[in-house]
């Protein structure tokens, strides 16, 4: 079979030259970069927020581990040699309390997170803690433990080997430890045994709540939904959380709407705020974070005292006698930085300047707490 062959024509509209072809390029860049300005800082909704409805319910138990080697609670945690002799009893099995050596076993809380969306026989991890006085959990093997919620009522079933991330060995004069070792995982470890009464898709208005607690944001979301939707169906309800009328087109199915609505683009926008640490000396600054005209100087001023003593030996065949005399050393260093003038400065400025004048991070705290008091860091300061 014969190819048919083409012609290819170019051709050129009457006054496209090649300068109109650069000044085209140019336009195209300047939209492009206008686009870039505009989205930079853009983050999705699902980031952001929060949906009722949309949650984990938090199950906690109380059980036991066995199977332990030497490594569980002590015969004076009396509450494991209970709970092992009603276990037992339970079994068929009598004993005597003070028969029982709780070594191999260890006293456990169990905890576990089931989502809204959990259904009968599925699975769920649980974490398993040591309560008594237990070295290690490692080898051990969690037994039948009902996991309650904050109703009272038992939603899932736990039970299984623990994987443990640590390990703890001590002999008569050292002891080596390598993490935590007295708290557990077992992955797929809970079933769950009742759902939570709760339908997503009967819901008729949802509620949106927002991370970040600022007015412009949540009109800026509330925007973008109505846009979305073609329709006045979101509302603002106060400074971080946002009322949404379920359209009719959605009505007992929501899961479209949300997978929507969850990769809108936003941009937030917050406080200027300043984050400090005392324990460790960190200091984290938003980019807003401005001051006004202002001088800064700093200095450390150290005096190191050292007192010792001196023997005073008198002459051979002098009738004195040996005695010591005080001496006392003083030294004083003080730095003598510069004043610095400061105004409108940036959050790098700031950085900058501080730095400039050999400021430590236990030093910016006194700074940027000092410029707070006097009313020339325009930022909320907040000290964790």
């Amino acid at each position: 079979m014969n190819a048919t062959p083409y012609t290819i024509i170019r051709t050129r509209r009457p006054g496209w030259t090649p300068g109109d072809k650069l000044v085209t390029a140019a336009i195209i860049a300047v939209v492009f970069l206008v686009l870039c300005v505009q989205t930079a800082g853009a983050v999705r909704l699902k980031d952001i927020a929060s949906i009722s409805g949309v949650r984990t319910n938090e199950l906690v138990g109380y059980g036991l581990v066995v199977g332990l080697n030497g490594t569980g609670d002590g015969t004076n945690t009396s509450f494991t040699i209970t709970s092992m002799r009603n276990m037992l009893d339970k079994m068929g099995v009598e004993v005597s309390e003070t028969n029982l050596r709780p070594k191999n076993v260890a006293a456990v809380m169990v905890t576990a997170k089931m989502s809204v969306s959990a259904r009968v026989g599925s699975q769920v991890d649980v974490t398993v803690s040591s309560i008594g006085d237990a070295k290690s959990l490692s080898g051990g093997v969690l037994l039948v433990t009902p996991l309650k919620g904050v109703d009272g009522s038992i939603y899932a079933i736990g039970q299984g080997a623990l994987t443990v991330g640590g390990f703890s060995a001590s002999g008569e004069a050292a002891t080596a430890q390598k993490n935590i070792a007295t708290v557990g995982r077992i992955p797929g470890g809970g079933v769950v045994e009742r759902e939570v009464p709760f339908t997503f898709n009967s819901q008729d208005n949802l509620t949106i709540s927002l991370s970040t607690m600022d007015f412009g944001t949540t009109m800026g979301v509330v925007d973008s939904i109505n846009k979305s939707l073609g329709g006045t169906f979101a509302s603002a309800d106060d400074i971080s959380t946002i009322i949404l009328e379920v359209p009719d087109r959605f009505t007992g199915n929501m899961v479209p709407l949300m997978a929507s609505l969850e990769n809108l683009s936003v941009s937030p926008d917050s406080r200027a705020k300043v984050v400090v640490d005392e324990k460790t000396g960190t200091i984290v600054l938003g980019s807003d974070v401005r001051l006004s005209k202002v001088a800064v100087a700093h200095g450390n001023l150290q005096i190191v005292i050292a007192e010792s003593q001196e023997v005073s030996q008198p002459g051979p065949f002098s009738e004195g006698q040996t005695v010591t005399t005080p001496v006392t050393d003083i030294q004083v260093q003080e730095q003598n930085n510069q004043l610095m003038l400061m105004e409108g400065a940036t959050l790098q400025e700031l950085v900058d300047g501080l730095n400039a004048i050999g400021a430590t991070p236990r030093d910016l705290i006194s700074i940027i707490r000092t410029l707070h008091a006097a009313g020339a860091l325009y930022a909320e300061v907040e000290v964790i």
